[in-house]
């Protein structure tokens, strides 16, 4: 049992869109990213997925709308919703997903990490 120090983690590693794994409970990762730009849209099929901004601010869209989340604030994605993550400037988040998890759920692209570093 080790207690993890988030900005400690985040300065370890500045690659955007690879996210790292920092913990695992019940078969569920617990992943940093730091992002910026536009994702690929995607989705999963049989999973949710938890993103909590750590610092800055992202944006979710969906084909039909989009939520900002901000600073302190999470949202859940449903499994089989199709999204796509977007940041304007560098944004740090958390995310809480099944350890099966594709980070680019249903497509394969340049994106795509097949194996997650722990950090």
């Amino acid at each position: 049992m080790e207690k993890v120090n988030l900005d400690q983690k985040f300065a370890l590693f500045n690659e955007q869109w690879k996210p790292k794994i920092v913990g695992e409970l019940n078969g569920q990762h617990v992943k940093l990213g730091k992002i910026e730009g536009s994702f690929v849209w995607h989705q999963h099929e049989n999973e949710d997925e938890l993103f909590l901004v750590v610092k800055g601010k992202m944006r979710l869209e969906f084909r039909d709308s989009a939520v900002d989340i901000y600073e302190g604030e999470l949202i859940i994605v449903p499994r089989g919703i199709e999204h796509r993550p977007v940041a304007d400037e560098e944004c740090h988040i958390l995310i809480f997903e099944p350890a099966s998890t594709l980070n680019t759920g249903n497509v394969n692209d340049e994106f795509t990490v097949e194996e997650l570093e722990w950090i």
